[in-house]
């Protein structure tokens, strides 16, 4: 030990340089100044993420200084992903409303709020950019976070470890009384419950913003639920349909496969999360989840992690699962579940289908799960593609919509 000091002491010069080296690319993304602005006018008199506009941007990156979370641990050494960049995804020529633009410069311009992308092709990095954003940070999300419960039900599914055309009850007893008791957990994964709970944030008597009081999404009243367990054994609403019949998309479903994990694993669901996927895929950093109260992640809408991380995990839908994990997490049935395991009721005109919580399955194999506020996961096993992006509202919502820009992107120089 005396040695090693001496030897610090000695070469002090030596010691200072590479802790500078090692930090000289790091940029704090956001001043003192800029911080204590922004926590000053987090909203008090209603929902913290009704703002637009830059407030919405860093609020959308800065939720775990904002608000509790809960943790997902990553594990064992760091997958490193290869870049081979493909200048073609930057140049490419899109029609806009102030003419044709680059792709990249589109994402630039003040067009778009791009706060960053990453685009993976078979298992590297083809396109990275954080024009709004530092390539650590580790935004929201928001609902691309649904497709986690519905992922980790059809491993524990493939385990034999639940039947999902069983009601949801026989999971989960302590649902006897409520409405969404005798719903299969198939028609709960594929959002086709038919009860009336479809996400709603004006009308606070709605069964979707007493459910959102629940959880601490929506604005609390004097009369709000407790917790989102005890509002849905109680549950009691009209429905719409039958069963099966129509597409009906909530948050409230996610919570139930989200709370099905718990009863299946004895454990909290973002535990679960750690130990059977953010341990097993060379993650960089820890991810998180918005807990608002009593550390119940809010499953339907809040993960958090960066960019490169969450297309580690849409790599494990791909070819080049391998890249980042040592065993196929999401097996080929799995896959082939997703892409052609549709309710013929639930098969759009296009030929697209939702299923197990993604939003659309094309029919030319793109898996896509889109957030509130302008965020996406993509990815495309036959043609080994991931994206993620993340967005936030203009003040006047005049911002580009990325989604359909990415597709024909990807489409053009992957597809053909």
């Amino acid at each position: 030990m005396r040695r090693l000091l001496l030897l610090i002491l000695s070469c002090p010069m030596s010691f200072t340089t590479l802790a500078a080296d090692s930090a000289s690319d790091f940029k704090a993304s956001s001043s003192v100044e800029e911080i204590q602005h922004w926590q000053r006018l987090l909203p008090e008199d209603d929902i913290w993420w009704t703002v637009t506009g830059e407030q919405m941007g860093w609020m959308h990156r800065n939720v775990h200084q904002l608000f509790p979370t809960v943790n997902v641990y990553r594990g064992g050494v760091v997958k490193e992903l290869a870049y081979a960049l493909d200048a073609r995804i930057a140049e490419h020529k899109l029609d806009t409303s102030e003419g044709q633009k680059a792709f990249g410069e589109l994402l630039e311009s003040e067009q778009s709020t791009t706060m960053g992308m990453v685009i993976l092709h078979q298992g590297k990095i083809v396109f990275e950019s954080y024009p709004r954003m530092q390539s650590y940070e580790k935004p929201i999300y928001w609902s691309v976070a649904k497709v986690l419960p519905a992922t980790l039900i059809r491993i524990l599914e493939e385990r034999g470890s639940v039947d999902v055309d069983k009601a949801i009850e026989f999971y989960i007893p302590e649902l006897a009384g409520s409405d969404i008791a005798q719903i299969s957990i198939r028609n709960i994964l594929d959002m086709a419950t038919g009860l009336d709970c479809q996400d709603e944030y004006d009308d606070r008597q709605s069964c979707y913003y007493q459910y959102s009081m629940a959880i601490g999404d929506g604005f609390r009243g004097d009369n709000a639920p407790d917790n989102p367990y005890d509002f849905l054994k109680t549950l009691k609403t009209t429905r719409h349909a039958e069963p099966g019949k129509q597409f009906s998309y909530s948050g409230m479903n996610t919570f139930a496969l989200a709370w099905l994990v718990e009863k299946l694993t004895g454990e909290p669901f973002h535990d679960t999360v750690s130990r059977e996927i953010w341990q097993h895929i060379g993650a960089e950093a820890d991810a998180s989840f918005l807990a608002y109260r009593y550390g119940i992640p809010l499953s339907h809408g809040g993960f958090l992690s960066n960019m490169r991380d969450l297309a580690r995990f849409g790599l494990l839908f791909t070819p080049s699962y391998s890249t980042v994990s040592e065993t196929q997490i999401i097996s080929d049935e799995h896959i082939e579940l997703l892409l052609n395991g549709a309710n013929p009721n639930l098969v759009r005109a296009d030929g697209s289908h939702n299923i197990y919580q993604w939003d659309s399955v094309s029919a030319d194999g793109f898996l896509f799960k889109g957030g509130w506020g302008g965020q996406g996961l993509l990815v495309n096993p036959s043609l080994d593609l991931v994206a993620v992006y993340a967005s936030y509202f203009k003040d006047d919502y005049s911002q580009l919509i990325i989604r359909p820009l990415l597709y024909q992107v990807l489409r053009n120089l992957y597809a053909q």
